[in-house]
């Protein structure tokens, strides 16, 4: 897990700090956030930089969990967008955010979605059907759309009947990934994820979760450029920034 974390953070390093073409440090913005989120950011990360000429928008993706975890290790990062509050609540702990900089900015649903060319899995009570061998899903240990899932399921007392099937994902888009090949009868994701492969997954259900889906972001504690992310998370919640996650299917919160 460690020499994970290390190459993580090294690869984050020689993207943003050492990589050609990169920026001076006073205009160079680095923001970690959940993979769900890459289609949306890189759109407001472009129009960002054309309303505020000299500053550069680099983006890390990833699932939420090494996300932090890179983080933790030091990590030449200035924002954290993170898929859940859990993510989050550990990283504040860790005094790892700076004070009062964090808040909500968007909120997703978790929803079931199958193969766009298999009809097996017709609701959430087929996937204990015998038919279904393989259910995917992120894993709980570090993936938030886990958690969410796991929480669902549990609450639906179906947790022990699924979990044998679950094909566990390092991140929502390896979870969606399995859909979209066809490699599993079933599968569980955000509902943004399923909205940008309608060709190749149909949606069964929207799955009600035990707690709501909603995306915080704060600025990194160790950040040098707390001001200019100040003002990026002022533009995410903004008009523009919304209206460009509304339009990836995110939820208004």
């Amino acid at each position: 897990m460690f020499m994970k974390v290390f190459m993580g953070i090294a690869m984050v390093m020689a993207t943003f700090c050492w990589g050609p073409g990169r920026a001076s440090a006073e205009t160079e913005l680095l923001v970690s956030a959940a993979s769900s989120l890459t289609d949306s950011f890189k759109e407001i990360g472009k129009a960002y930089e054309t309303k505020n000429p000299g500053v550069i928008v680099r983006f890390n993706f990833a699932a939420t969990g090494p996300l932090l975890q890179q983080i933790e290790q030091g990590a030449p990062v200035d924002l954290f967008a993170a898929a859940d509050q859990q993510s989050m609540d550990k990283a504040e702990k860790g005094s790892f955010i700076l004070p009062g900089s964090r808040t909500d900015f968007t909120g997703n649903a978790l929803v079931l979605i199958s193969p766009v060319n298999m009809s097996v899995v017709k609701g959430l009570a087929d996937l204990q059907s015998a038919q279904v061998l393989k259910v995917s899903m992120g894993n709980p240990e570090s993936v938030p759309v886990g958690r969410y899932t796991k929480a669902a399921l549990e609450k639906q007392g179906m947790w022990e009947a699924v979990a044998p099937k679950c094909v566990m994902g390092s991140s929502a888009k390896q979870a969606l990934e399995y859909v979209m090949r066809g490699e599993v009868e079933a599968g569980f994701v955000f509902a943004t994820d399923a909205v940008a492969v309608k060709d190749k997954v149909q949606v069964v259900a929207e799955i009600a979760t035990a707690k709501p889906i909603v995306y915080p972001v704060a600025v990194v504690a160790a950040s040098a450029k707390q001001e200019q992310a100040q003002a990026f998370i002022r533009y995410l919640k903004g008009a523009e920034g919304q209206a460009v996650l509304t339009k990836y299917g995110f939820k208004k919160i």
